[in-house]
């Protein structure tokens, strides 16, 4: 069946880096924009990022663009969100998505995806 299985998260310090990987299962990713999400305690879901199916573009989110990357390597089947400079303020559970549907200029809202991995936990906090 269709799944998505983040890790990389953890706790780490004002400044630092982390780079988290989705890995799919169950269908062809070379076929889907893939989008990554974060959802901070007390608030709503919000769009970090997605990347075109083959990886040659990327459309990030204003406020994270400048410290985020998104990439991809369709053969091993994992998307990649690489986070710099973190601050306490990135502190969220992150998840990665597959877009079904709308324009890739509006990947960054949530409409359009139908399959969500469980998401995993980034702390950042000296």
């Amino acid at each position: 069946q269709v799944q998505l299985v983040e890790s990389g998260g953890g706790s780490v310090q004002p400044g630092g880096s982390l780079s988290l990987s989705c890995v799919a299962s169950g269908f062809p990713l070379e076929h889907y924009v893939m989008g990554w999400f974060r959802q901070a305690p007390g608030k709503e879901r919000e769009g970090v990022g997605c990347i075109s199916s083959h990886g040659s573009t990327t459309n990030i989110a204003d406020s994270m663009k400048d410290r985020f990357t998104i990439s991809r390597d369709n053969a091993k089947n994992t998307v990649y969100l690489r986070m710099n400079r973190l601050k306490p303020e990135d502190t969220a559970v992150y998840f990665c998505a597959r877009r079904m549907s709308g324009p890739f200029r509006e990947c960054v809202t949530s409409e359009g995806y139908d399959r969500w991995g469980q998401g995993t936990h980034v702390t950042v906090s000296s």
